[in-house]
């Protein structure tokens, strides 16, 4: 039998000379996960015995080669939401959680709200869970990407969409009726150095190529087509998308209202503008 705090030390230490970010966080979210217990009760637990003991080292060996921490304990939250996540998903940020303050601003009660490059339905289930009359529909093309998002929307007020975004035909029956259209679509430059974790994301759902802009164009113009005059649309971007979105939002003629929103660290990260 070890003590938790012995586990945690050992592991912490190990974390950190593996360049783990947040190695201390990290060994007690592992050990939280073998344990079936909080954070704010582990250092209060009793010994653990020696099987729990040897699937934390084994969780703590994962990490060290920088398996994502979410992988590792099959799950990812986001807001009031808890996430299934793994191999074939792109594993949600918490950045994006402010993209839900945004959207919130825009939408009128109830609401029709389209998530457009949905991945595990983060964005689509926040939207259902804290604005229960709305009608939530969430747009997916990957096929693993679907069977994390059907798996997590199960019983939700959410309806999943198999579709791309390039696909004009997306929708159809919602054309012009939609209030709003949210999307944190792939937008990293290809070639841009990430942390390890990323490298385990489904490229496509990280990378968009040489600029990064790639799928933006299509997620611009499936809202155009969806939303109702006024309905606005919330986008994730690149911090280097500033002046190219605009450019995209002036060319596509049917956008007004255009507005940058930072993220944590003050840099332009969302962008909203309304239907003309």
């Amino acid at each position: 039998m070890t003590r938790p705090g012995e586990l945690l030390r050992g592991a912490t230490a190990r974390l950190a000379a593996a360049g783990v970010p947040s190695p201390r966080v990290d060994a007690e979210l592992l050990l939280c996960s073998v344990l079936g217990t909080t954070r704010t009760r582990l250092l209060a637990s009793g010994p653990v015995g020696a099987a729990d003991a040897d699937r934390f080292r084994e969780a703590v060996r994962r990490r060290e080669r920088r398996e994502p921490l979410q992988h590792i304990v099959g799950t990812a939250p986001f807001r009031h939401v808890e996430l299934a996540v793994g191999p074939g998903v792109f594993v949600p940020r918490p950045e994006t959680e402010l993209l839900v303050d945004v959207v919130l601003a825009l939408l009128p009660a109830p609401a029709v709200v389209v998530d457009l490059c949905a991945g595990s339905g983060a964005l689509a289930l926040a939207m259902a869970g804290e604005l229960p009359a709305a009608r939530v529909f969430a747009v997916e093309r990957s096929a693993s990407a679907l069977g994390w998002l059907r798996r997590n929307t199960a019983g939700a007020a959410v309806t999943v969409v198999p579709g791309d975004v390039g696909d004009t035909a997306l929708l159809a029956e919602l054309a012009g009726g939609v209030d709003v259209v949210v999307a944190n679509p792939p937008y990293v430059p290809d070639g841009t150095p990430v942390p390890a974790e990323v490298l385990a994301d489904p490229p496509e759902a990280v990378f968009a190529g040489p600029d990064g802009l790639a799928v933006i164009p299509h997620v611009l113009a499936r809202a155009g087509d969806l939303l109702r005059a006024g309905g606005a649309l919330a986008l994730e971007h690149d911090v280097s998308h500033r002046d190219a979105l605009a450019r995209l939002l002036a060319r596509d003629g049917r956008w007004s209202a255009p507005r940058e929103h930072a993220d944590l660290t003050g840099r332009p990260r969302f962008t909203t503008a309304r239907r003309a």
